[in-house]
């Protein structure tokens, strides 16, 4: 029996659905779970395509079955327990061969276990893979860090499982150690922040204009037809459509108001704060989960405090339009913010991160994909140098058409009492990015007040402290 080109280790959910794909695309792979039990119902499930898999039951046997250099994926959670697959795999693992980490592991992890293994002679790949369980089984969106020797080795098996939008593969080596896991975890900050902004419009739909689930998932699936066609668009239409057969009722209605996260929201937020990058609409939906997430005390102030007036908007059709606009706008506030941070970690590790590529390799596959994505990408090839994608032609055209809207719906908003935390920090970073003359000199004369830090001056070159024990 021939050898496997690539193996997996974790036939979990997204673990098995990422094997079945690799075999489906005609390439053998080994697979191995800790759990025999498991690895035998994998098999039997797998149908005629268990011909492409050769189920191990020892990490020996794993580990023979595979062409040299052996790629081996890693599909278990994230943290220690990839440390401790790894310092099996080393004592199995000759020169040259390739640890693959596709989980969603924080990027300096990735670096550290890169050092690591290259020390020994073995490599790492860390795959950022965004799309989900349908996406892992048929297409997913793949980011991949790594040597470009160990890329070359996996790239056709990569290539073949990765989703295609228009016939390009939504696949991309991105650069050297923890540059994928970098760019999936700004990919699932601006996730965040996406997700949060519609369930802000979808909160002014229903508390503030009185519309019913069914009516709201209508409005989305009108707007998915046009300027915000997006993957998360649809879905909040079928979503909102969709009934609870328990009850009959639906099914948003009775889904408990305390959003999860996994860790790579805030895992985005605090590096853009290490590397001095505003990125206010993703900390805003990252503070807007664990908001949620305190259910009891939110019930306890709600009796405490004036509840905002239902219908107080008046007629919807006043402002569907002006709804999507102000949508429009965050989203892109909230992917500049992104591409942004990229760029200053692109920089300060040396990544010559290709923003472009990103943005091609996330039209398809992976949760954030929308009909932007192409403009973002033609915006990076056509302004080199680019540092923020509010500078480009066509970006600054689209937000001067939408941000009236925006504003109007984060005024309107406040004045009702209507919570848009992501709305509004993206219209905030927008006018401050935007204001030539900003208030920081208050705060640098409060500064050097108090602590004597000191300032710059407009009309001087050099360090300058003011007046303060003067007198005067």
């Amino acid at each position: 029996m021939s050898q496997a080109e690539i193996g997996l280790i974790g036939l979990g959910v997204m673990g098995s659905n990422l094997a079945l794909n690799i075999a489906e695309k005609g390439n053998r792979i080994a697979v191995f779970n800790r759990t025999t039990t498991r690895t035998d119902a994998f098999m039997a499930s797998a149908g005629n395509l268990a011909a492409e898999l050769v189920p191990a039951k020892t990490m020996e046997d794993f580990i023979a079955s595979i062409r040299p250099p052996r790629p081996v994926i890693i599909m278990v959670k994230a943290g220690e327990p990839v440390d401790e697959q790894i310092a099996v795999l080393k004592k199995l693992m000759a020169k040259n061969d390739i640890i693959i980490d596709a989980g969603n592991a924080n990027f300096r992890d990735t670096m550290r276990r890169f050092r690591e293994l290259e020390g020994i002679g073995l490599t790492f790949i860390g795959m950022g893979v965004s799309g989900g369980e349908e996406g892992a089984r048929h297409g997913p969106s793949i980011m991949v860090g790594g040597t470009p020797e160990s890329y070359a080795r996996v790239e056709k098996v990569l290539i073949a499982i990765s989703a295609k939008f228009k016939g390009d593969p939504c696949c991309a080596w991105l650069g050297p150690n923890g540059a994928g896991h970098f760019v999936k975890t700004i990919h699932n900050g601006i996730e965040y922040a996406d997700m949060q902004m519609i369930a802000e419009i979808y909160g002014v739909l229903r508390d503030g204009l009185g519309m019913k689930p069914k009516a709201i998932g209508e409005v989305f699936a009108k707007w998915n037809k046009g300027r915000l066609n997006s993957y998360l668009i649809e879905i909040t239409a079928a979503v909102l459509a969709a009934n609870d057969p328990k009850t009959g009722a639906p099914i948003v209605d009775v889904i408990l108001d305390s959003a999860g996260q996994k860790g790579t929201g805030r895992w985005a937020v605090i590096e853009a704060q290490m590397m001095g990058v505003p990125a206010t609409a993703i900390e805003a939906a990252v503070a807007a989960r664990s908001l949620s997430a305190m259910k009891k005390e939110r019930v306890t102030a709600s009796a405490v405090f004036t509840k905002a007036g239902s219908n107080s908007l008046g007629d919807p059709n006043s402002l569907i339009d002006k709804l999507e606009l102000a949508l429009f706008a965050g989203k892109i506030a909230a992917y500049a913010q992104g591409f942004a941070v990229m760029e200053a970690a692109s920089k300060e590790f040396s990544w010559n991160l290709p923003m472009a590529t990103i943005a091609r390799i996330w039209r398809a596959g992976c949760i954030i994909r929308s009909q932007f994505l192409d403009t973002i990408a033609s915006a990076f090839e056509q302004n080199k140098g680019l540092s923020n994608l509010l500078l480009a032609p066509d970006f600054v055209t689209m937000m001067q058409g939408a941000t009236p809207a925006l504003r109007h719906i984060v005024a309107r908003g406040a004045q009702e009492g209507l919570p848009l935390p992501a709305l509004s920090s993206a219209l905030a970073y927008f006018d401050s990015y935007r204001q030539a003359r900003g208030t920081a000199n208050l705060i640098q004369a409060q500064r050097d007040f108090f602590g004597a830090h000191g300032f710059k001056r407009l009309d001087a070159e050099g360090d300058f402290h003011g007046p303060w024990g003067s007198g005067n």
